[in-house]
């Protein structure tokens, strides 16, 4: 299908344990900028159960969804499961050779390097799974948004609202992305300072490890399956946590 003239289009990923705001929060920002049509894309029309619970509406389907402009691919536990499923990597890998700019956020980043669309670009990710983009032949890069050509991607979960702001800004124009900012009020003052393992306590860093090291376990094994290396040589420190 054709793109519409003179609306951008926005394609935002969902799938089962999808983290939700990996996916609104880019969804909201460009939803609020001028001349982005939005659509939620996922296999059927069925509800999506996120990640925490949220039950999330596609708006089309891979096969009904018009060429992209932008196409994004968020993260969540969900993403372990995505990465081995070949209906949705061949739509990524369609949509990802037409659009104008191929994204994600968090670990979203991990389904576009399944799909081989990471060889060799430079590429973020939630920080607990930084290391494992280089299984794929990206080159990790740890900061909040890293763009290399036509792929931008973004780190974890709350990265998409940053991300999202600097795709309208270069689509739209600084003007554009700054008054969407202001309408959203996007002015971020964190109570605490433990949103990156720089700053979180050992205590805190611990606890996050250990929560989600069954994920990371899992994800590991995916990935070493996916590219046919060795589990740890291709990793780095396997005692990192599993992202969302």
């Amino acid at each position: 299908m054709s793109r519409q003239i003179d609306t951008l289009q926005v394609g935002l990923l969902a799938f089962p344990r999808v983290q939700q705001l990996d996916l609104t929060a880019p969804y909201e920002v460009f939803a609020s900028a001028d001349g982005m049509q939005v659509h939620v894309v996922a296999a059927s029309l069925d509800p999506v159960a996120s990640a925490t619970g949220l039950v999330l509406m596609p708006t089309t389907t891979f096969s009904a969804c018009p060429d992209l402009d932008v196409l994004c691919v968020p993260g969540g536990v969900g993403v372990n499961a995505l990465m081995q499923d070949e209906a949705t990597l061949a739509f990524v890998r369609r949509q990802g050779a037409l659009a104008r700019y191929v994204t994600s956020v968090c670990t979203g980043a991990l389904v576009l390097g399944a799909a081989g669309l990471l060889e060799g670009r430079r590429a973020t990710t939630h920080w607990a799974a930084l290391d494992l983009l280089a299984a794929f032949g990206a080159v990790p890069v740890a900061e909040r948004v890293v763009r290399d050509g036509n792929l931008v991607t973004g780190g974890g979960v709350t990265a998409g609202i940053d991300f999202a702001l600097t795709l309208v800004a270069e689509l739209m124009g600084r003007a554009e992305a700054e008054r969407v900012q202001l309408a959203l009020e996007y002015a971020p003052a964190p109570p605490f300072d433990a949103g990156t393992p720089r700053t979180a306590g050992a205590d805190v860093l611990a606890a996050a490890r250990g929560g989600l090291a069954a994920s990371r376990a899992e994800r590991e094994r995916i990935v070493a399956a996916i590219t046919g290396q060795v589990t740890g040589q291709v990793i780095g420190t396997v005692t990192d946590t599993p992202a969302p």
